[in-house]
């Protein structure tokens, strides 16, 4: 079980890491004004996945509660609370991301092509709408949320070391499990849709490329680039959510939590916010050029001091 926690607290050190140098390579590109669309929206993902693993349990933030002297109770709520919100959120933008790629890349003869002068428009109005939803939608478990104590044990189901959840009315927990269940299968519905509209335009343009040159000359677009790391994100992100969803919906439905299992729950949570940096760095040439343009910059500026 040691080893196991040990793993975890490498992989969330990892992820925080990787997910930091990512927000900086697209800092560095949106100020530089040459950032695209998915940028500001990967821009937000990036800093979504840095709040789930500093939330992800008795990791980072709840030492910073507890040398700031915060009552347990409200350390609990706080932490659950930004947990969910960033849950939501990178559901959300992941499936925004892939909806905004398919509309990118769609030839000019099909429908969604006439959205796509109006991308940048769009993408602002659905910024505030998914932080609006998600922010006022997790606000509701808060209330079943706190400090575990000794007092009614049994009544209790411990999620974390010193955090609990309190027994609920079957009809609310049912209208809640509702809400959260259609949500996302209708945005994992639209990523699974948009996913398997992007690999027929791919297939449509490598078929009409082999027409006209030979396979060796074939380059890749930056366009093709992205989608097929996007399509990578969404099957990633597809598999880790259902899994986590199982996970959690199982041990809220038979009201108990496994220390292993929750442990487990917690490295599939990460394994998404660990993987997408990795994926961003190896694929986005421009994210590789700008990490090269400040090496040199600072190797510029140390030769001119020594």
């Amino acid at each position: 079980m040691s080893s196991l926690k040990n793993v975890l607290y490498f992989q969330a050190g990892f992820a925080v890491i990787a997910n930091m140098c990512l927000l900086f390579l697209y800092t560095f590109i949106i100020v530089g004004h040459r950032f695209k669309p998915t940028d500001l929206m990967s821009y937000q993902l990036t800093f979504i996945h840095i709040m789930m693993i500093l939330t992800g349990g008795d990791i980072w933030l709840t030492g910073i509660f507890e040398s700031l002297n915060i009552e347990n109770d409200f350390k609990c709520k706080a932490i659950f609370y930004i947990s969910r919100v960033m849950r939501g959120l990178s559901i959300c933008i992941t499936c925004l991301l892939s909806v905004f790629q398919a509309v990118t890349i769609s030839p000019s003869t099909s429908f969604l092509a006439k959205f796509k002068p109006k991308l940048k428009k769009y993408m602002i109005y659905a910024f505030f709408y998914i932080w609006s939803f998600n922010l006022s939608f997790s606000s509701n478990l808060i209330f079943y949320v706190g400090g575990f104590t000794n007092v009614s044990e049994i009544n209790q189901m411990k999620v974390t070391e010193s955090c609990s959840l309190f027994p609920m009315n079957y009809i609310i927990w049912g209208f809640i499990l509702t809400l959260t269940t259609s949500r996302d299968v209708f945005l994992v519905g639209v990523m699974l849709t948009t996913s398997a509209y992007m690999v027929i335009i791919l297939f449509r343009h490598q078929r009409q490329c082999k027409h006209l040159h030979s396979i060796n000359h074939l380059r890749v677009s930056p366009e093709k680039r992205a989608t097929r790391t996007i399509l990578l994100l969404v099957v990633f992100f597809v598999i880790m959510y259902w899994v986590d969803f199982i996970i959690s919906s199982t041990s809220i439905l038979v009201w108990m939590y496994d220390p292993f299992i929750l442990t487990v729950q917690k490295f599939v949570m990460n394994a998404y916010p660990t993987i997408t940096p990795l994926l961003h760095i190896s694929s986005d040439k421009r994210l590789i050029n700008a990490l090269k343009n400040k090496q040199s910059k600072h190797h510029q500026i140390f030769k001119n001091i020594f």
